[in-house]
C-alpha cells in the first residue's frame, strides 16, 4: 500500500492544479470580453444642404455681331462699361452705303415717273377705244404695261428699304441696359458681316442653372408630387461662389425644364439670384445649395458602419450585449454621417473595433456619453 501513495499524491495534484487551471482560465475569458464604445441612436430634425455645381447667366445675354461689311471707324464704348439702351457703341464706315441708298432714291423716282407715264397712257388709249378708233387690245397691252411698271416701283421702294437698313447696321446700339464684354477688334480693323464685335449682357438678376437627378427631382417636389404642381417660388436656394464664400442674397428656383437628359438621367433647373452689387458676371460659376429638412431622422456616424458588395450593415447590442449585424439604407449623406431608414431610436450601434467583430460575439459596452446632435456638431 505504501509503495501506492506517492501516486496518489501525484494525482491529486495534478487533478487540483488542473481544475485551478480551468477556473482561472474562465475568469480570464470573462476578463478578455472587448470593450468597445457604443452609441445609442436619437431622432433629430436635421438640414442637410445639397449642392450642385452651375453656371451664372445675365438675365439678358446677347452677342452683339456686325451686319455690314466695312471698317471699323469709331469704337465709342469700353469693355466692362455698363451702356443704356440704344446707346451708340460702334460705327462702321458707311460712304459705300450712303452711295447704295442714293442710287436706290433715284432708281425709285425712275420708277415712277416710268409708272406714271404708262398710266397716262392707258387713259389715253382707253379715250381711243371707247371712240372705236383703236381695238381692246392695244389697251390690254397698255394696261398690263402700267401694271409691270407699278410693280418696278414697288421693287425699287424695297431695293431702297434694304439701302436704308443696310445704312443704319453701320451704326451699332445697345439693345438694352447691360454691361459689355471683351471688344477683340480695335479702330479701323476690317469688320465683315457676321463679325462678334462684343457681348451685352444685363446682371441686375442673374440666372442659376445645375442639373439634378430624377431621385432628388423627386424629392425636391416633396408634397407637391401628389398634387402634381410643384410651387417653384417656395424653393429658395444658396449660392456658394468659386472662392468658397457665401452669396449674402438667396434664390428661388423658377424653372424646370421639360423632360430628362437620356444620357445623364437629369433635368436642369433655373434658379434666379439677385444682384444689386453686380458682384456676379456672366458666365462665371459657383455651387447652388439646396436645403433638405428629414423629420425625426435617425444619424450614424459613417465611422462605425461597414460595406459588403453594395450593401451597408452596423453592429448592433441586443439586450444580452451580443454584436448583431443589421442592414441599413442611407437616405442622405451629412458631414460624417448618414441619414438612415432601417436604425430606430433607441438602437445602441458599436461605433469602434469593427474588423475584430462578429456577428453573435458578446462585448462590453461603454456608453457614450453625448447624444448624436452633440456629435454631429464636433
Amino acid at each position: 500500500m505504501k509503495m501506492y501513495m506517492p501516486f496518489l499524491l501525484i494525482v491529486s495534484t495534478t487533478l487540483l492544479l488542473t481544475g485551478c487551471s480551468q477556473g482561472n482560465a474562465t475568469t480570464s475569458g470573462e476578463k478578455k470580453l472587448p470593450e468597445l464604445e457604443v452609441l445609442t441612436l436619437k431622432a433629430q430634425n436635421v438640414t442637410i444642404p445639397r449642392d450642385y455645381i452651375c453656371e451664372i447667366n445675365g438675365v439678358e445675354y446677347v452677342e452683339i455681331h456686325a451686319r455690314v461689311q466695312g471698317y471699323l471707324e469709331d469704337i465709342l464704348v469700353d469693355e466692362g462699361q455698363f451702356v443704356k439702351k440704344n446707346q451708340p457703341l460702334f460705327r462702321i464706315s458707311s460712304h459705300a452705303y450712303s452711295e447704295m441708298v442714293t442710287k436706290a432714291e433715284a432708281a425709285l423716282q425712275r420708277a415712277i415717273a416710268e409708272a406714271k407715264t404708262k398710266r397716262l397712257e392707258v387713259d389715253r388709249i382707253r379715250l381711243m377705244v371707247d371712240k372705236n378708233v383703236i381695238s381692246k387690245m392695244e389697251l390690254e397691252v397698255a394696261t398690263a404695261q402700267k401694271e409691270a411698271s407699278e410693280s418696278t416701283v414697288r421693287e425699287a421702294r424695297s431695293v431702297l428699304e434694304n439701302a436704308h437698313i443696310n445704312l443704319n447696321y453701320t451704326f451699332i446700339r445697345a439693345p438694352f441696359d447691360g454691361i459689355l464684354g471683351r471688344i477683340p477688334f480695335k479702330k479701323g480693323s476690317l469688320i465683315n458681316s457676321g463679325t462678334l464685335l462684343t457681348s451685352l449682357s444685363n446682371i441686375q438678376e442673374v440666372f442659376a442653372y445645375f442639373q439634378m437627378s430624377e431621385p432628388e427631382y423627386l424629392r425636391l417636389l416633396g408634397k407637391e408630387i401628389k398634387g402634381r404642381q410643384f410651387k417653384e417660388e417656395h424653393q429658395t436656394v444658396s449660392l456658394v461662389l468659386a472662392d468658397g464664400s457665401t452669396y449674402p442674397f438667396e434664390g428661388k428656383i423658377e424653372a424646370l425644364a421639360g423632360d430628362f437628359d437620356q444620357e445623364t438621367g437629369s433635368i436642369a433647373v433655373r434658379a434666379r439670384f439677385p444682384n444689386p452689387d453686380k458682384t456676379l458676371k456672366h458666365g462665371s460659376t459657383g455651387k447652388v445649395l439646396l436645403h433638405k429638412t428629414w423629420q425625426n431622422a435617425v444619424l450614424v456616424p459613417q465611422e462605425s458602419t461597414f460595406a459588403i458588395q453594395d450593401k451597408s450593415y452596423v453592429y448592433v447590442l441586443d439586450e444580452h450585449n451580443v454584436a448583431r449585424v443589421r442592414n441599413f439604407s442611407a437616405l442622405a449623406r451629412y458631414d460624417k454621417y448618414f441619414v438612415v431608414n432601417g436604425l430606430r431610436q433607441g438602437d445602441r450601434i458599436i461605433t469602434e473595433g469593427l474588423q475584430q467583430l462578429r456577428d453573435g460575439v458578446p462585448i462590453k459596452p461603454r456608453h457614450l456619453s453625448v447624444d448624436s446632435a452633440r456629435l454631429m456638431q464636433s
